[in-house]
């Protein structure tokens, strides 16, 4: 496969509800550490309507499409994470607009937008120890796999295990932002209930075309 289009779309919301649903109870175990609990409802709910929104909307521009799931997603989950996971959706699809089908070159601008949108609504970067760590490395070798001329398949599973890498790597790191940020060195070894959402995204995005 070279391209997503419509269909294509559709069956990635649909794994990414499936996925939140399925990890809810490890997401909120992780949550409780050192935040509210709350993050695999939210993760789930906002899913489970962003999924629905893509699947009766009638419009065929894919941009289009996530821009709404990202307004479903942040009405179903207004939460920390369901809002900053909104605006990715939302600046994604902004980088996507006008298009019915999306190859290498577009997937990745739209993963480029994603990433930037989060790092600026939410003031974080790489090494703070959040959903940026797993989701920036994997935009990035999107963007190499672009460079490179590699077929979409290989270049989203290159950037799943780019995400799953940068999730690992949050476990050696000091929280920086959100409620995790108040315990500081007790933030170590402990791995981001954030960039576990951001791994589970590009693993849903590789399988969908593996």
């Amino acid at each position: 496969m070279e391209s997503i289009g419509l269909k294509e779309l559709k069956d990635y919301f649909k794994l990414l509800a499936s996925a939140m649903e399925a990890n809810k109870e490890d997401l909120i175990a992780l949550d409780s550490v050192m935040g509210d609990a709350d993050l695999g409802l939210t993760m789930a709910a906002g899913f489970s309507a962003a999924a629905r929104e893509v699947e009766v909307s009638a419009d065929p521009d894919l941009g289009k499409r996530c821009i709404k799931a990202g307004m479903a997603m942040a009405k179903a989950a207004p939460s920390t994470m369901g809002t900053l996971m909104a605006t990715g959706f939302m600046r994604g699809g902004a980088a996507a607009k006008g298009r019915a089908e999306l190859e290498l070159g577009g997937v990745a601008d739209f993963w480029t937008a994603f990433v930037g949108g989060i790092m600026e609504r939410g003031k974080a970067g790489p090494g703070d120890k959040t959903v940026i760590d797993a989701l920036f490395p994997a935009a990035e070798s999107f963007q190499q796999s672009r460079a490179k001329g590699l077929a979409l398949g290989e270049a989203a599973s290159l950037a799943a295990a780019a995400a799953a890498a940068g999730l690992e790597a949050t476990k050696s790191m000091v929280a920086q932002r959100g409620r995790a940020a108040y315990y500081q060195e007790k933030s170590r070894d402990k791995q981001d209930p954030g960039a576990t959402v951001g791994a589970i995204v590009m693993k849903c995005f590789a399988d969908l075309l593996a």
